[in-house]
């Protein structure tokens, strides 16, 4: 099973296309809790030239409260990343797959509330 999915975007530079996932992430229900700019972060800490690369910790309270009742820890899988990443010259956008990530953890009920965050996050990637 695949842990993410991705799409490269054709139209827009690295700053339009941050925006407009945290835009269609917000049409689905999810804010954008942590925002984490590896290329700086790099540079700062190791002194290491990277490509632009940011991770967007996305949560949805209503799935993330739910997921949280239906397994205490659960959190270790919380907030969903999102990753924009500059790739030869063209912007990708990619999402983890709840369902893969929360696939090792033996409890049915969580199995439906992946699946409807893995079609909202799908739809977010689709749409940028």
């Amino acid at each position: 099973m695949d842990y993410c999915f991705t799409k490269k975007i054709n139209n827009g530079n690295f700053g339009e296309v941050i925006t407009r996932v945290t835009d269609g992430l917000k049409a689905e229900g999810f804010g954008v809790l942590t925002e984490i700019d590896v290329k700086e972060t790099l540079k700062k800490k190791i002194d290491v030239d990277f490509r632009n690369y940011r991770i967007l910790g996305a949560c949805n309270p209503q799935f993330a409260h739910k997921a949280l009742l239906a397994e205490p820890y659960i959190g270790v899988f919380l907030p969903c990343n999102v990753v924009v990443q500059e790739v030869n010259g063209s912007v990708e956008v990619s999402a983890v797959d709840p369902l893969a990530s929360m696939s090792s953890v033996e409890n049915p009920g969580l199995e439906e509330i992946a699946g409807e965050v893995r079609r909202k996050l799908m739809k977010v990637i689709e749409n940028v």
